[in-house]
C-alpha cells in the first residue's frame, strides 16, 4: 500500500466537505449553530455548481470552491475530510483528491455502503476513517447517526467525529458489519415514515378533513407519539397496548394493519434497505477488480 505524505501539516480544527449536498450542509448547520466550529473554518467543495455554492456561503459564512487549484489547497490544509459525494460518484472522486491527502488527515465518509477497506484501497494508503451514516433528520438537529472507525483512528480523533455528529443529533457506535442494518433501520428510516404520514393524511382528507387538517394531525400525531416513547422509555408494544380497546376503534385499525403483513412487510423492507446498501459498496468495490 503506497504511504502518502503530505508537505503541508493540516490546521487543527479545520474541516472540508468534499460534496455539498443536503446532508453536507446538514451537518455544517448543526457544528456552527452548535459553536463546534467557525463557518471560516469550514470548507464546503463541489465540481460546478456555483450557484449551490454560492448559497452555503450566504446562508452560514462558510467557505466555499469548485475551481481545482483552491480546492486542492483546502484539502491539504483540513485536518478532517468529510467525504459527501453520491455513490456513483465515489471512486473517481476519492481517487482524485487522493494526491492531496495525508495519514495526518482523519477522512469522515457518509457515503451509503462504502467500506472503510473499499475507501482506503481507492486512497492508496492506511487513512484514519471513520464511516458514518446519519440520516436527514440531521438538518434540523434530530437526526440518528451510526459510526463505525478504522483502527488508525487515534482517540483524540474519535472524540472529534463524536462531537460533531452529536451536534446534529444521536450516535451510535456500531462495528462496521453491523452498518448495512443501521441503514436499513436509521438511514433509510424516516422516508418509512414519511410513507405511513402521507397514507394518513390521504385518508383523512378522503374522510373530509382539509389537507390542512389532516396534515397537521398527522404531524402531531406521529410527534406525539415519538416523544412519548423517548420521554417515557416504554416498549412501543406496551404503548400500543394501552391505547387499544379491546373491541375499539384502535383495535379494529390494528387489526387491517396485520391482516396486510405489516409487520412483516416493515421488517422486509428494512432488510432490503440493508441488501442494496451492501451492493451499492460492492459495485464500487468491484470496479477496483
Amino acid at each position: 500500500m503506497v504511504t502518502n505524505e503530505n508537505k503541508n501539516t493540516p490546521n487543527p480544527g479545520t474541516i472540508s466537505f468534499y460534496g455539498a449536498g443536503s446532508m453536507a450542509e446538514a451537518i455544517a448547520r448543526g457544528l456552527i449553530h452548535n459553536q463546534v466550529a467557525k463557518p471560516a473554518s469550514i470548507s464546503m467543495l463541489n465540481r460546478s455548481n456555483q450557484e449551490r455554492l454560492a448559497y452555503l456561503t450566504n446562508q452560514y459564512g462558510v467557505v466555499t470552491s469548485n475551481q481545482e487549484e483552491q480546492k486542492n489547497k483546502l484539502l491539504e490544509e483540513a485536518s478532517i475530510i468529510v467525504l459527501a459525494m453520491k455513490p456513483k460518484d465515489a471512486k473517481d472522486a476519492i481517487t482524485a483528491i487522493s494526491p492531496h491527502l495525508s495519514k495526518k488527515q482523519l477522512l469522515v465518509s457518509v457515503i451509503a455502503g462504502l467500506s472503510i477497506e473499499t475507501i482506503q484501497k481507492l486512497l492508496g494508503f492506511a487513512a484514519p476513517i471513520a464511516r458514518t451514516m446519519p440520516n436527514t433528520s440531521s438538518s434540523i438537529g434530530y437526526g440518528a447517526t451510526g459510526i463505525a472507525f478504522s483502527d488508525e483512528v487515534s482517540e483524540e480523533q474519535k472524540q472529534q467525529v463524536l462531537t460533531m455528529f452529536e451536534a446534529v443529533g444521536t450516535v451510535s457506535v456500531i462495528p462496521e458489519e453491523e452498518m448495512e442494518i443501521l441503514t436499513g433501520v436509521s438511514g433509510s428510516g424516516p422516508a418509512y415514515v414519511y410513507f405511513l404520514m402521507e397514507a394518513m393524511i390521504a385518508a383523512g382528507m378522503e374522510g373530509g378533513l382539509s389537507p390542512e387538517q389532516a396534515r397537521e394531525l398527522t404531524i402531531q400525531t406521529v410527534l406525539g407519539a415519538a416523544v412519548m416513547m423517548r420521554e417515557t422509555g416504554e416498549d412501543p408494544a406496551k404503548l400500543r397496548a394501552d391505547i387499544t380497546s379491546p373491541n375499539g376503534s384502535t383495535q379494529a385499525a390494528l387489526d387491517v394493519l396485520r391482516e396486510g403483513s405489516f409487520t412483516e412487510t416493515v421488517k422486509a423492507a428494512v432488510r432490503r434497505a440493508e441488501e442494496r446498501s451492501r451492493e451499492m459498496g460492492q459495485a464500487v468495490k468491484d470496479t477496483l477488480q
